[in-house]
């Protein structure tokens, strides 16, 4: 088992300062409550707003800010999630999520897949590696970013790789209040493995993001939500027991072959 610790805050666009200041907060007081691992938001560091990270942010400094990142985790000797762009040898913005072990050496990244609205799909590239799984402290995890989570095909995927917990650091504007309500749920549920769903909270360059982050456990009962503003979740996530599995059986039964049939 992993105690998770998840957390929910507002950012303040391109002050990657604060925003550090603010998971460096977050971690040590996740790690003093025993906590293993602390899942962040969508570009938490430097905050959600893509046209004006691609104006303003220097891509140069990024290797500085992921270091920052590494020393919080080492600091406090606890897993950590972030997200930040990241530009590929050809010049391509991504969005990427990287999970740091509490040495603070990187275990796993992603780039997202699912670019959500004209502002993101104008800034960056779309990626198209599915995800990777990891073991963390004896529990098989991977990650997705955001819109991701709304595409099953995402976490099952992850499911089918072995994941029994999906991180899903997010973005999430007014309005789609189903998705961490019903869909996070059922992602969990029809896959078995716990997913992690973690929001800004309040307003940021315009969009005022209404927080409720949620845990789900394999079963979509729900381990942990949060309110619209500032809070620090925890739940334990792991492994399900021989009973749990034979509950649910929808990774056993279903059929891949048979679906790429359906395909028109």
């Amino acid at each position: 088992m992993v105690l998770l610790a998840l957390m929910q805050a507002k950012a303040a666009v391109l002050d990657v300062s604060a925003n550090c200041d603010a998971i460096d907060d977050a971690a040590r007081r996740a790690a003093s409550a025993g906590g293993q691992l602390l899942l962040t938001p969508e570009l938490f560091p430097v905050g959600y707003a893509p046209c004006r990270l691609r104006t303003d942010l220097d891509p140069s400094t990024l290797p500085a800010i992921r270091q920052v990142m590494v020393e919080i985790a080492r600091q406090h000797r606890i897993g950590l999630v972030y997200s930040l762009p990241a530009v590929t040898a050809d010049g391509q913005w991504r969005i990427t999520a990287t999970l740091l072990d509490g040495n603070g050496t990187e275990l796993l990244s992603y780039a997202k897949v699912h670019l959500f609205g004209p502002d993101e799909r104008s800034v960056f590239k779309a990626a198209d590696a599915a995800p990777a799984v990891v073991d963390f402290h004896g529990v098989r995890t991977s990650l997705a970013i955001c819109y991701d989570i709304e595409f099953p095909e995402t976490a099952r995927a992850a499911a089918l790789r072995g994941a029994g917990l999906l991180l899903v650091p997010t973005a999430l504007g007014p309005g789609f209040d189903a998705v961490p309500q019903v869909l996070i749920r059922a992602r969990a549920l029809e896959n078995h493995m716990a997913v992690a769903y973690a929001n800004h909270a309040g307003a940021e360059d315009g969009i005022e993001f209404p927080g409720g982050s949620v845990i789900a456990a394999a079963d979509g009962s729900l381990l942990a939500a949060a309110g619209s503003g500032a809070e620090l979740l925890f739940a334990e996530v792991g492994v399900a027991g021989p009973d749990d599995a034979d509950a649910v059986s929808y990774l056993r039964d279903h059929r891949p072959g048979t679906y790429r049939g359906w395909e028109g």
